[in-house]
């Protein structure tokens, strides 16, 4: 969804941009009316004193999975329709997408209209048909100031709520200085310049709303590609968590098992045949699958890649080794020596002593190593009892 979000915003700012054309053109029409002087007393620029009743048009998506962009111009609005609750004004709410619908619908707020199927890829059709919708609402005096709500879209990673009076409209002279070109008083309009603009205020409020439908298609879309983004890292992130949780928790299920098996067998004896017995007994092939490649095999995969001669060699590797590692060896019950044990090793001061050790004889072994190797590597260093 990220990748389709993103080709999604740059086909919605490629409309964008085609459209600012159109919306340049009129404004310089504009300029040249005002240049000539032509002044006009339209229903779209009748100021009123006293506003009674006021008109949102409110702009989101019809689907989720956008971020905070619904929520973000859902709450603008919210905010502006409850101040003028309270200032003692009625309101008309006039929605577009279907998630302002259901978030007004559910607050049991009154809706005036709702149009569905326009935020994707919104048209000048689409615009057209809300303008007339909010003009006859204004030219009727059914309400007497319009307020838009939508989402700006600024770039792909910056988009701000916009709260905008939309009608009345400006005065002309004003609509002419947001132009950028130069005015031209010399040009002839027919049948009049009244008559031109009276005629072109209404295609600039449809002109307004298109711009304002197509900036929210673009916030849409950046939206919900940081939202897909952001989804898409954090289940990346918890698949690795979880993975190492399963792997630690079936280690630590081996791990204990092979103890307990290794100890029943010592109680039984040292008889290395008893204890591969018992370890192929007791272990399936996933456990010593995993004992042996560190990774889960299917039992019955795992059977036609590993023959039980192998399988009882790993258990019995397993449990050979002794409480430090290779090479070591537990005291045994009746205290004789280990067969192919020969150093002693005590535990507490972490030191061994060959034979020639001047305190060989007198020291109790808590371990026994095979060789200096096996105890230097378990972390035993030599005793200063030897001779030099």
């Amino acid at each position: 969804m990220e990748l389709i979000a993103a080709t999604r915003v740059v086909k919605a700012m490629g409309r964008a941009n085609a459209a600012r054309p159109y919306a340049t053109k009129i404004t310089r029409v504009i300029e040249d009316l005002e240049a000539q002087g032509a002044g006009v007393s339209h229903p779209l620029l009748r100021e009123h004193e006293d506003v009674k009743a006021v008109a949102f048009v409110i702009i989101t998506s019809d689907r989720g999975l956008a971020g905070p962009y619904n929520s973000a111009v859902i709450r603008a609005a919210e905010r502006e329709v409850m101040a003028a609750q309270t200032e003692g004004k009625d309101y008309r709410l006039v929605l577009i997408g279907k998630k302002a619908r259901d978030y007004f619908k559910f607050r049991r707020y009154d809706i005036a209209a709702f149009f569905s199927g326009m935020t994707d890829t919104p048209t000048y059709e689409h615009a057209r048909e809300v303008a007339a919708l909010v003009r006859e609402m204004f030219e009727s005096g059914e309400v007497d100031q319009v307020i838009l709500a939508y989402q700006e879209f600024v770039s792909m990673g910056t988009q701000r709520v916009a709260v905008r009076r939309f009608l009345p409209l400006v005065s002309v002279d004003v609509i002419a200085e947001a132009g950028s070109a130069e005015a031209k008083a010399e040009f002839e309009f027919e049948p009049s310049a009244e008559g031109v603009l009276a005629s072109l205020l209404p295609r600039y409020v449809e002109s307004r709303l298109f711009s304002a439908l197509l900036d929210a298609s673009a916030s849409e879309h950046a939206n919900r590609q940081r939202a897909m983004k952001a989804a898409t890292d954090n289940a990346e992130e918890l698949i690795v968590k979880l993975g190492r949780a399963l792997s630690r928790a079936r280690q630590d299920a081996i791990t204990t098992e092979i103890m307990e098996i290794v100890g029943g067998a010592e109680a039984l004896g040292d008889d290395a045949e008893t204890v591969g017995e018992l370890v192929l007994h007791h272990l399936d092939t996933e456990h010593i699958g995993a004992a042996i490649g560190g990774q889960h095999v299917a039992p019955d995969t795992y059977s036609h890649v590993v023959d039980m001669e192998k399988t009882a060699a790993a258990a019995l590797a397993v449990a050979d080794v002794g409480p430090y590692g290779p090479g070591s060896h537990s005291p045994l019950p009746d205290g004789s020596t280990p067969e192919g044990f020969s150093i002693k090793g005590n535990a507490d001061s972490m030191l061994y002593h060959r034979p020639d050790s001047r305190s060989y004889s007198v020291t109790v072994a808590e371990v026994w190593f095979d060789s200096v190797e096996s105890a230097e590597a378990a972390g035993f260093t030599k005793s200063s009892t030897h001779p030099d």
